[in-house]
């Protein structure tokens, strides 16, 4: 990977991180409630965007920059897992265990349709 290609890898993985945060609480302003619901938001969309790049065949350094910088930093493993042991905590057991149960088919049907969506670029 090129020098340049690395700065845009960082410079990706910032906007995508900017991007998080305000998705995060802009929906959770919104929702009101406490359930996760932006977390799940920025990981679905971001699962499908992937997927939505995989199914239209991109590869390589744009790959990388993309999925890996952008959506990468846009997604978040580490804050699913905090929300999930926070609404624990809580008392709230089973809304933490639809949280990670729902992430996980949720971002997996995600995919698979942003690979369908990906493949009729």
């Amino acid at each position: 990977m090129s020098a340049l290609a690395v700065v845009a890898l960082a410079a990706l993985g910032g906007v995508g991180a900017v991007a998080r945060h305000l998705t995060v609480f802009e929906v959770a302003e919104r929702s009101g409630g406490r359930f996760p619901l932006g977390t799940l938001a920025v990981n679905l969309a971001g699962s499908l965007l992937v997927g939505v790049l995989l199914g239209a065949d991109v590869t390589g350094t744009t790959l990388t920059l993309l999925a890996g910088g952008l959506l990468g930093s846009y997604t978040t493993f580490s804050a699913w897992m905090a929300d999930s042991d926070g609404l624990a905590r809580e008392h709230h057991p089973e809304a933490a265990v639809v949280n990670i149960f729902l992430s996980l088919f949720a971002g997996l049907a995600a995919i698979i349709i942003g690979r369908a969506l990906g493949g009729l670029l």
